[in-house]
């Protein structure tokens, strides 16, 4: 048979969203690479039953295979909950653009115990999906990074075709493989190529026949000269001469169709008037000095803002107001605004004629203005007569003609004459500021134009110079414009503003940019004025949609000029229409918005490939440097996720929006992005080295650009070192190159320029991107820059050595070190120098031909003298003496010890699974975690965890010890960490890890961790020869990889709802293996080493305080049974059940040697324990008939030790086991703890040492405990003689605990089942000598009088039917947390403990008393990790625990208050359980049942985030208020994790029930 091919794999970028529907990747900016043949897909995440998957839907607008992109066509995808798994959804990726996504769903409302009405739909912030466009150039693909792009002054390139084609021959034979051409349409009259006159046509002179040139231009730029081709886009103004405005004023801003420039537009006309008449006027035309413009200013003040009457825009017309307002008065045309009058409302009006008079003016500004939305015609703001006439009213009484009484109408006019002036007084202030704004644009400007020496001096004022440029473009009147309204016809000009908020409309109605002067304004160029969308202005959006498919048609790419001023909506639209006709539009933009932040909106929105960014904005070489790092790529050795994620990766099904596939998948982590730059060495809109630096800066400029790891590109011109920026508007001088002969460029040194170093250049910043070198270090020293760019993976890389040449060098080799490349070989690719004559007569000379632009004479010259000395794999390198500022020295590199025959990365991420095939649970105990005690007790403490210099201890000695640290580490790149620096220190990590494998192999209980001992060591051999800076990258990965691996293995051996479920469910499993391990100094038996279960880590681990009863039975149902461990969980419960005595477990196990019996409550969650075991492990319940040899005699109190020949010499079943204890708390049990005193307990007083339980068989209700014990899990004994709290219970719960009569109720309903259907041979318990009760009737008894003696009902008139004392109630609607203790009023606190009740019993309660109890518990109590352990409104709250205070506060020193309000974990697991419950209960449709896990889901948003973040991988013991850390509290402790788990599974549970 032939062999069977393999399926293609498939890519998959994890897009997670948070509950909130937002990206939960860093920074929120996804940039995805090109669209490939085979389509790669988005795979959307939501957790479990997220908050937006209510009635929720994904809605994307990425087009389905076949369908043309409209943005705002989204598909709609329905969100599917699912509590205990992940809704996925994959949207397969077929080509590139800008996409966006967003959610719709119906908020959860409050969680209340009664129905409550659902919030309104509603939808989440659009964001978006930024595909790369997928580039090709002679047929292959060309990465971004590889783009170099030269940039042409097309008006310079001479005639069309000859000239053309020399020019681009020598630029395609440099090396650069796409040209940018400034806009090639026909200009307007000031011959500004961004001054388009018709949008639609192209440039006659260059272009005799039209789009057939262009066609032809384009056409032979790919296949002969292997260019692709991009133009400038200009959106956002049109030549002020464009034929087509005559027809369409409406295109632009004037006073017709933005009526609020009417200001603008007379303060314009004014200047331009001023200007005129300014020699009539006796001023001067000619400034020579700041005295002549003073004289000038003068008359502009007076002149023209006085003359313009530009108040009258700002103020109201007094006496019309006051007329009209007096007349609405006279005719009773009143209107009372509400709450005009405050309180007093429209009567007890007396209060407002004592107003001063600034208060009724406010009042009248408040209430009665009219037209202050924006500025508009003169005397626009107004008072509504209607509401003037109400204050008429209030300070004059009504008017009435009729009455002899009637108000005087002289004395109210005068009044509110006077209001109204005062009124105006703002509004003159308000115009004043912007008169002196107005004074100050207009000083500094004209000051920089006609005097300031750097400024352009342009001359004396004319008709055809004005004073100052005019903000409005005035349409000649003509046969088309007469048609039109007068008003239209004065256009605004485009420009800008100096910081302006890009995001604002500078001529929009909210805007006095043009008012104010603030707007340097291109003379030639009118703004367009889109509206909202093309129904605002049809013509201009179809002109100018048209134009840009017109130049998509033949540019590959865009360059959107002024992209910060163009409106965000239009060129969103607009490359909308472009991608129309070609979906891979490669977009750059000039892109100053001032902020960061901002250019990551309209990079996001717009889909912008790269922002342009220039190195010749860099002052100084350190500046230069940090612009070469920014855009040079990650750093040297950073790490790589991807590669590990897919490692060992096997095919299998995936599901999603694509349809079912069986391809491999090749899953991707969506990293951080920066915004993409093309970087230029100089643009063609500023100045050349030759200008700004030094000449001989061309070359190292040049190259250090051509080493980073982005789009970059040059100017025409630049290569040939052009003397000075040519000026765009009047220069009429033609380009000259000597690459633009015809002839061959090659890479050698020569005259003419940089030409043939930059065609090297060029094929080595190609050749990088194609290959995907994308790590580099850059270094600094002096006016030196080294950059070093490599391959991750083949290690192979190319190096520079830059000396730049900034003014104020000299000409040595500027005493330049020796380079040093570790583990890294190099060879010499070439070293040059450039020299340049920019002596002031040759410049001279160069600048003043007048028919050709022409470079400085200049030549590079090669040097000799580079010495390159090797030992071993290292390399050092010297420079001669003479390598002067202007030198450049590139290499070739590589690392011999990286290349492996499989590659190395490839080498060491693979084989970890295989490796880790055969280990247990307890092998991976041992491989993942184990803290220092454990570490400690399993080396004979020889070896603890590792302690990173500078970082401290790891939490563990395994890989989640290392990886809890890396993980961040790898995640932020953050190389600069300690546990990096220590990696290129040495090899000891490797060694530790390595080690300690190899040596817990060797002993029989872990043989099979030889496996990754040896995968292990093979793994840090290949990588121990590496330089030492690529340690912590390789150190990472193998750490990651065997990590995913033993993870992955953890979780193939529990159950299948685990394997199934969701991560966070599988988080909490993995705290089964990291508890649950052999230890030397703990077990649990004497004389039997097994694996045992630690309460918590790293306090509970070693020794006596290992095992505790209590903690293990409340953790082994969620750590064991609903994990598929039950090897371990019966193991426990026959080592628990084998030291039964007084009825009771012990709650300090110690081995079983010295077992301790003070906790009442731990006998009835061990009882539990089993009936779970019974129900959840199949045939669960043949444990009943299990013996267990016993530590102590059975049913007798005989204290002795276990080495005694009476120790394990009787053996019980498990069921005679149950009914011993029944037995014995039916009957009573009364007894002193053995060796009661210091030596078990040093703070507690004596008779806290007597344990004393009986059971009221009125209520059937169990009772113990006394004020000075602490019998239950709040078991904090006081400690402080300062405080005289030693001895002292924080919380003693003596009495009947609520949670203890819950667990009782429930195993006497179980044992009465088991022994109904003959699988438990007892029927009851015999009390009083010979009486017997039926578990039944005894089960009976506790229903039916549960309610009445906890229920605290809601209403006081309801006391009556349950024991209550009235007094005493702090808050109502809850269970008490105690029956009949010691101390009444501890009884009535709310306190956690009733959920598990609830949890275990259910039937206990009434439905609507339990609902309303859990919302008091949900409201009250619960934190975001865990439940406040007493109500805060109670007088001993106390919610920050600190073991270690030693205070006179009776209530919180030595830890005290440890359950008096700190918030613990494990008691949020019962209560979500009871929430589950009773919610699910009420509920009726599966909607309304999906509600109630998405009310859970949004509850356990902080569990999840602690379990990620914990350095421990747990849950915390406890927290403090609110959440807050817990410096005392055990950070990974057992119950938290268990108790979660058992959420999970009754979930799946009730979803099983319901399903069936």
């Amino acid at each position: 048979m032939p062999d069977q091919q393999q399926p293609a794999s498939r890519a998959v970028y994890l897009l997670p969203l948070t509950d909130a529907g937002a990206p939960a990747v860093p920074g929120q900016y996804i940039n995805l690479p090109p669209p490939t043949a085979e389509p790669y897909a988005v795979r959307f995440q939501i957790e479990g039953t997220s908050s937006i998957c209510r009635h929720g839907s994904l809605w994307v607008n990425v087009p389905a295979k076949g369908e043309k992109f409209q943005r705002n066509r989204y598909r709609e995808f329905k969100l599917k909950p699912d509590f205990n798994g992940v809704c996925q959804i994959d949207i397969p990726i077929h080509e590139s653009n800008a996409y966006a996504f967003y959610t719709t769903y119906t908020p959860l409302p409050e969680w209340s115990f009664t129905d409550v009405a659902s919030p309104k739909p509603t939808r989440t912030a659009t964001y978006y999906i930024d595909v790369c466009p997928r580039l090709t150039l002679q047929g292959q693909r060309l990465p971004v990074e590889s783009i170099i792009c030269c940039s042409v002054l097309s008006k310079f390139m001479g005639s069309f075709p000859t000239d053309w084609d020399n020019h681009l021959r020598g630029i395609s034979q440099r090396g650069y493989n796409m040209v940018h051409f400034t806009p090639l349409n026909i200009r307007g009259e000031s011959n500004s190529p961004y001054s388009i006159y018709d949008q639609l046509q192209f440039d006659k002179t260059a272009f005799p026949n039209g789009e057939k040139d262009v066609i032809r231009l384009t056409k032979k730029m790919q296949e002969e000269f292997h260019l692709l081709a991009m133009t400038d886009v200009v959106l956002n103004h049109t030549a002020n001469n464009s034929k087509w405005l005559q027809h369409h004023p409406e295109a632009g801003y004037n006073v017709d169709t933005a009526p609020w420039l009417k200001a603008a537009y007379d303060l314009d006309t004014a200047l331009l008037r001023y200007s005129k008449d300014l020699r009539a006027l006796g001023m001067p035309t000619k400034l020579e000095s700041t005295d002549d413009l003073l004289k000038v200013m003068d008359g502009v003040k007076t002149r023209v803002l006085g003359g313009c009457k530009l108040w009258e825009y700002y103020v109201l017309d007094v006496e019309k107001n006051t007329t009209a307002i007096v007349q609405s008065w006279r005719a009773s045309e009143v209107h009372f605004p509400d709450g005009g009058f405050g309180e007093a409302g429209i009567r007890g009006l007396d209060v407002v004629k004592e107003w001063p008079l600034k208060q009724k003016a406010d009042w009248l500004v408040d209430f009665g203005l009219r037209g202050g939305d924006r500025m508009g015609e003169r005397y626009r703001r107004h008072i509504d007569p209607k509401i003037g006439a109400a204050l008429c009213c209030a300070l004059f009484g009504r008017y009435d003609s009729r009455t002899s009484g009637t108000p005087d109408e002289r004395a109210a006019h005068g009044a509110i004459y006077r209001i109204l002036e005062e009124v105006n007084l703002h509004f003159y202030r308000e115009y004043d500021g912007d008169a002196a704004e107005i004074m100050e644009q207009l000083f500094n400007r004209i000051k920089y134009c006609r005097l300031d020496a750097h400024g352009p001096k342009m001359g004396e004022i004319t008709d055809a110079s004005p004073l100052i440029e005019p903000y409005f473009t005035r349409l000649p009147l003509n046969e088309v414009t007469k048609k039109h309204n007068p008003d239209a016809l004065g256009l605004v000009n485009n420009g800008w503003v100096w910081a302006a908020d890009a995001m604002r409309d500078n001529a929009g109605s909210t805007s006095r940019a043009y008012l104010r002067r603030e707007v340097i304004v291109w003379g030639d160029c009118v703004k367009l004025r889109y509206g909202n969308g093309p129904q605002d202005n049809p013509f201009l959006w179809e002109h100018m949609a048209n134009y840009t498919k017109l130049m998509a048609k033949y540019f590959q790419g865009f360059r959107i000029d002024n992209c910060h001023s163009t409106p965000l909506h239009v060129a969103e639209y607009m490359l909308d229409q472009a991608r129309t006709v070609n979906p891979d539009m490669f977009i750059a933009a000039e892109l100053f918005s001032g902020s960061e932040e901002m250019d990551f909106k309209f990079v996001e929105r717009l889909g912008l490939t790269c922002l342009v960014r220039e190195a010749m904005q860099s002052w100084s070489t350190q500046e230069l440097s940090r612009l070469v790092h920014r855009h040079g790529g990650v750093p040297i050795g950073s790490f790589e996720t991807d590669e590990v994620l897919n490692a060992d990766k096997s095919s299998g099904p995936v599901n999603g929006a694509g349809g079912a596939s069986t391809q491999r998948e090749v899953v991707h982590k969506i990293k951080r992005s920066p915004v993409h730059a093309m970087f230029m060495d100089c643009t063609h809109d500023n100045e050349t080295p030759a200008q700004k630096r030094d000449a001989r800066d061309t070359l190292p400029n040049a190259a250090l650009v051509a080493m980073c790891s982005c789009a970059t590109g040059s100017v025409m011109g630049y290569d040939e070192v052009y003397p000075q920026l040519i000026e765009l508007v009047h220069e009429k001088r033609l380009y000259t190159s000597i690459n633009s002969t015809g002839g061959p460029v090659k890479v050698q040194a020569g005259e003419g320029g940089i030409g043939g170093i930059r065609k090297l250049l060029n094929q080595v910043h190609a050749d990088m991107g194609k290959k995907e070198y994308d790590e580099t270090y850059i270094h600094h020293d002096r006016e030196y820059i080294t950059v070093h760019r490599v391959n991750p993976r083949t290690r192979r890389g190319y190096f520079l050595i830059a000396h730049t040449a900034f003014p104020g060098y000299g000409n040595g080799n500027g005493g330049f070190p020796q380079t040093k490349l570790p583990g890294t070989k190099a060879k010499l690719m070439g070293s040059w120098n450039l020299e340049v004559d920019n002596s002031p007569e040759t410049r001279a000379a160069v600048i003043g031909d007048e028919k050709l632009l022409r470079g400085l004479p200049s030549q590079t010259k090669e040097l000799k003298g580079i010495a390159i000395e090797s030992l071993g794999d290292d390399t050092t390198i010297s420079i001669p003496e003479e390598f002067p500022p202007g030198s450049i020295a590139l290499f070739e590199t590589w690392v011999p010890t990286a290349q492996h025959s499989e590659g190395l990365d490839k080498f060491v991420t693979s084989g970890a699974r295989a490796a880790f095939k055969e280990v247990s649970l307890v092998d991976l105990n041992y491989i993942l975690y184990r803290c220092d005690p454990e570490e400690r007790d399993a080396s004979g403490n020889k070896d603890g965890t590792y302690d990173v210099p500078g970082h401290g201890p790891l939490v563990y000695a395994g890989l989640q010890g290392w990886w809890s640290v890396l993980k961040d580490i790898v995640n932020d790149n953050n190389l600069g960490h300690p546990l990096c620096n220590h990696l290129r220190e040495g090899s000891w990590a490797l060694d530790y890890c390595q080690g300690r494998l190899e040596r817990i192999s060797k002993n029989n209980r872990y043989q099979h961790v030889q496996g990754p001992a040896k995968w292990m060591k093979e793994r840090f051999h290949a990588i121990s020869k590496l330089p030492n800076y690529l340690r912590p990258r390789y150190f990472a990965m193998i750490i990651q990889t065997a990590y995913n691996a033993a993870v992955d293995r953890n979780i193939e051996l529990l159950g299948d709802n685990v394997q199934s479920g969701q991560a966070f469910l599988q988080s909490l499993a993995l705290v089964s293996t990291q508890v649950t391990g052999y230890m030397d100094s703990a077990s649990l038996w004497p004389n039997k080493s097994v694996p045992s279960m630690a309460a918590g880590l790293p306090h509970f681990a070693s020794s006596w305080a290992r095992c505790w009863g209590r903690d293990i039975c409340i953790s082994a149902r969620g750590l064991y049974m609903c994990t598929g461990r039950y090897n371990d969980a019966k193991e426990h419960i026959l080592a628990f059940a084998s030291v039964l005595k007084h009825g009771m477990i012990p709650n300090l196990l110690s081995d079983g040697k010295l077992p301790r019996y003070n906790s009442r409550d731990s006998i009835w969650w061990f009882l539990q324990n089993i009936q779970d075991y019974t129900k959840i492990v199949p045939n669960g319940q043949n444990i009943l008939q299990e013996k267990v040899k016993r530590r102590f005699l059975p049913n007798d109190d005989t204290w002795f030790a276990y080495d005694d020949e009476r120790a394990y010499s009787v053996s019980s079943t498990i069921e005679d086991v149950i009914q011993e204890a029944l037995q014995r708390h039916a009957t009573g049990l009364h007894f002193r703890e053995y060796d009661a005193g210091p030596n078990i307990d040093s703070q507690m007083k004596s008779e806290g040492f007597d344990i004393s339980i009986t059971t009221d068989w009125k209520t059937g209700i169990i009772f113990g405990g006394n004020q000075s014990n602490c019998g239950t899990w709040m078991d904090k004994m006081g400690e402080s003689e300062k405080a005289g709290s030693k001895g002292v219970p924080g919380t003693p719960r003596d009495g009947a605990p609520v949670e203890m009569t819950g667990m009782l109720y429930s195993c006497l309903r179980w044992v009465s089942k088991l022994h109904e259907d003959g699988l438990y041979k007892y029927e009851g318990v015999t009390i009083n000598d010979n009486e017997t009760v039926s578990f039944q009737s005894w089960a009976d008894k506790i229903k039916e009088n549960f309610e009445w003696a906890y229920y605290v009902p809601r209403t006081l008139e309801e006391d009556s039917a349950y024991d209550v004392n009235t007094k005493i109630v702090n808050r109502r609607g809850i269970y008490k947390d105690l029956y009949r203790s010691g101390k009444e009023y501890e009884d009535y606190q709310l306190r956690p403990n009733f959920p598990v009740a609830m949890a275990v019993a259910p039937d206990l309660f009434d439905d609507m008393h339990a609902l309303h109890a859990l919302q008091q518990c949900d409201r009250v109590l619960r934190g975001p990790q865990g439940m406040k352990t007493l109500d805060p409104s109670d007088l001993n709250y106390r919610p920050y625990y600190i073991n270690s205070e030693d205070s006179t506060d009776f209530h919180t020193s030595k830890g005290r208050n440890y359950h008096q309000g700190p918030e613990w974990g494990w008691p949020a697991g019962f209560f979500f359980r009871a929430f589950l419950h009773f919610d699910l209960k009420r509920r009726t449709s599966p909607e309304e049942r999906v509600e109630t896990y998405q009310q859970i889901t949004q509850r356990l948003f902080g569990f999840m985030q602690a379990i990620k973040e914990s350095p421990w991988a747990g849950l915390t013991e406890l927290t403090q208020k609110d959440g807050a850390f817990c410096g005392d509290s055990c950070p990974t402790q057992a119950w938290s994790a268990g108790c979660l788990i058992d959420l999970f599974w009754d979930a799946h549970q009730y979803e099983l029930e319901e399903s069936s």
